[in-house]
Order: structure tokens, then sequence, then C-alpha cells
């Protein structure tokens, strides 16, 4: 299991993940997403996001912390060998 630190923007005109934020858990990577932060649409919007972004179905994700924040931690169930490499391009704004 890996755990990844997002930093989600909620009500942004379009979806985006790439960046970094100097975040509470460490640096973390940037999620644009449309949806408001209203009963949780925009952190399912965000974990949609991450999981395309990764190249992972959503199903592989769950919100460890962070439910009622911007800052949250995402665990990774059955993470693909390059897992590392993925998430470092994100923070780089590479993908």
């Amino acid at each position: 299991m890996v755990t990844i630190a997002i930093r989600v923007r909620p009500g942004a005109s379009r979806t985006a993940v790439g960046g970094s934020h100097p975040g509470p858990y460490g640096p973390a990577v940037v999620v644009a997403v449309g949806a408001r932060p209203v009963d949780g649409q925009a952190t399912a919007a965000a974990l949609k996001a991450l999981a395309a972004a990764i190249g992972v179905r959503p199903s592989t994700l769950r919100l460890k912390a962070g439910a009622a924040s911007r800052d949250k931690l995402v665990e990774l169930a059955d993470p693909p060998a390059d897992t590392a490499e993925r998430v470092a391009d994100l923070l780089a704004g590479r993908r």
C-alpha cells in the first residue's frame, strides 16, 4: 500500500492534476476539480482525477485522512511498480 498526499483545489474551471504544494503531510500533488466542497463532491472528484492521472482504477484509492480539509492523505492499494515515478512526475508537473 502507498500513501499519497494531495491538495484539492475545488471550484476550478477545469480538472487538472500536477504541481506541488507544501502541505502538512509533506509535498502534496495539487488536484484541481470543478466540483464544489459540498457533501464530499470535491473529494470524490479529486480521487477520480488522481486515479486517472496515475493510471489506476478509482476503486484502488481510499481516503485515509482529511475528509473536511483541502489537504488529504490517500492510500493506493495494489500500486503499480512505477508508482513512485508517476507521483514524482505529477509533483514536478510533468503529467
